[in-house]
């Protein structure tokens, strides 16, 4: 059992130093609004989301122009394939309530690409935040 236990811990440890871990790069592009408005200077935050006590590891940021376009690039280097994500910290009909929207959108895999730079960018389009997502948080860090 205990040469069970060396060889998988051996293989660990060859696997996290070798060549293995890869680098991989994602891209999101899209244009967010307000009703009729663009929602101009606005947070979004490009992540790899990890499980476990792994932080998810930020690929890119950035903030809408006037016309709430963005794009945003980003890389890293992992074992297994990433798993992006685009984050929108807003306040489009928001009220007075304390901090800002969150709401998160995971980008297919297939828009994951070798190499620091994406060949493809998943264009996620036009959103109205007006839209209550199910899914949707608070979040008190990301105010400009």
């Amino acid at each position: 059992m205990s040469r069970l236990l060396l060889c998988i811990s051996s293989l660990f440890l060859i696997i996290a130093s070798s060549e293995a871990v890869f680098t991989q790069s994602a891209g999101v592009k899209g244009v967010l609004m307000c009703g009729d408005k663009p929602l101009a200077n606005t947070k979004v935050k490009l992540y790899d989301d990890d499980t476990g006590p792994d932080l998810d590891d930020l690929l890119a940021e950035g903030t809408t122009d006037s016309l709430g376009q963005f794009l945003l690039t980003g890389h890293t280097s992992e074992v297994m394939t990433i798993d992006p994500k685009l984050n929108i910290y807003h306040d489009c009909d928001d009220g007075i309530k304390p901090c800002q929207r969150r709401v998160t959108f995971n980008i297919p895999k297939s828009f994951v690409s070798s190499g620091e730079n994406p060949k493809t960018f998943f264009n996620i389009g036009v959103i109205n935040m007006q839209i209550e997502f199910e899914s949707e948080s608070r979040d008190c860090l990301h105010r400009k």
